[in-house]
């Protein structure tokens, strides 16, 4: 419980994301040495030592999940679901109400439009009914529109659900419902600590998520620049399969899907076609249970390595700075023109995240803060 309570202190402090948090913990060890170490790293990094949580405040929060009948699963532990751990930008920590084994299911996300045509909803809900009937567990967010169908879909068996704010908020209020029905029968997930209203910012975060647990994203009905075109763009660069349904030209809520088809997203009109899509997906995708080892999978690429302990000058921390712009850049793009370690470059950035002076984007770029 003392790691528990150590790990939530580190994850909730200002200006640590799942990046820095990984790369935390795999050169101090734990979280209480990583919290020790804060002050030193963000002065390294020209600013003030980031607002740790305080004690009281965490305390709050794990009466709070115990009082609603939640748990917490972090990043490491055995039962974290394995696909997640494939993402760059993992969550460190996960807070969950129902059947967590769900994830170790074959898993399909469908998402798509809030306003959707009662077409697609009805084609949501049956495409969910048909996938659950198979043993597929059916991964939304919890919006208005084809969310909402395809957890009616999925609702007696195999619903999961991943919410924007705290796992104590309905959103939106007329799910409050179904939210409760899902967090009894199937699987409700958040990332914020309870009480937290959603904002916009938090969006594209759960959709990280949904696409992240998900062997593949079905998206049924999507305006251009929707959040279910992020979703099935973050799929994508998870390596994970990008389905779509086709729609008429002339309906503006089909232009998302059309244009992935056209991107080549998979075309889908059936249970049948998803089933045949995902039945060759690799076996990690059963969401075996099996532990992410924050100290010995050093081996995996979608993970940060671990820096190991070298000196770096105030030269070569400037020469990397100034590389930096508000623009987006990958950082092995920083990697080849500063012509330092990947160890280098990676403590730099982190002295610089935690300093405020850094942001971090999807795809491993990164930016001065806007």
């Amino acid at each position: 419980m003392n790691e528990d309570f150590d790990r939530l202190r580190l994850i909730r402090s200002a200006n640590i994301g799942p990046v820095s948090y990984v790369q935390l913990i795999r050169r101090y060890g734990t979280a209480a040495k990583a919290l020790d170490a804060l002050p030193e790293l963000a002065a390294k990094g020209g600013g003030r030592a980031p607002r740790i949580s305080d004690h009281d405040a965490i305390e709050r929060e794990m009466s709070d999940v115990q009082r609603l009948g939640a748990r917490y699963v972090f990043l490491g532990d055995p039962d974290y679901p394995y696909l997640l751990t494939e993402l760059s930008n993992s969550p460190p920590v996960l807070i969950y109400r129902g059947n967590l084994s769900l994830l170790s299911h074959p898993t399909i996300a469908i998402v798509g439009a809030r306003n959707a045509s009662a077409a697609a909803c009805r084609f949501a809900r049956d495409l969910a009914h048909s996938l659950m009937t198979d043993g597929i567990s059916i991964i939304s967010g919890l919006a208005r529109g084809i969310d909402t169908a395809a957890h009616q879909g999925s609702i007696s068996k195999s619903a999961v659900a991943v919410i924007a704010g705290g796992i104590d908020i309905s959103y939106p209020p007329e799910n409050a419902n179904l939210q409760e029905q899902i967090a009894r029968d199937g699987l409700l997930l958040a990332e914020q600590p309870p009480g937290t209203e959603p904002k916009a910012r938090h969006f594209p975060y759960r959709n990280r998520i949904i696409a992240g647990l998900a062997q593949g994203t079905a998206v049924v009905e999507a305006a251009p620049k929707s959040g279910s075109l992020i979703t099935a763009r973050l799929a994508g660069e998870a390596g994970r399969h990008v389905m779509a349904v086709p729609g008429s030209p002339l309906d503006p809520r089909s232009k998302g899907c059309n244009g992935l088809i056209r991107d080549g997203a998979t075309l889908i009109q059936s249970a049948d076609d998803v089933l045949e899509l995902i039945r060759h997906f690799d076996d990690r995708a059963a969401g075996a249970n099996i532990a992410y080892d924050l100290f010995d999978k050093q081996d995996d690429q979608s993970k940060l390595r671990e820096p190991q302990s070298e000196d770096i000058d105030d030269a070569a921390r400037q020469s990397l700075t100034d590389l930096l712009s508000m623009t987006p850049v990958s950082v092995d793009e920083l990697l080849r023109q500063s012509g330092l370690s990947a160890a280098s470059v990676q403590m730099v950035l982190l002295e610089l995240e935690l300093a405020g002076r850094l942001s971090r984007h999807a795809g491993a770029r990164v930016s001065l803060p806007g």
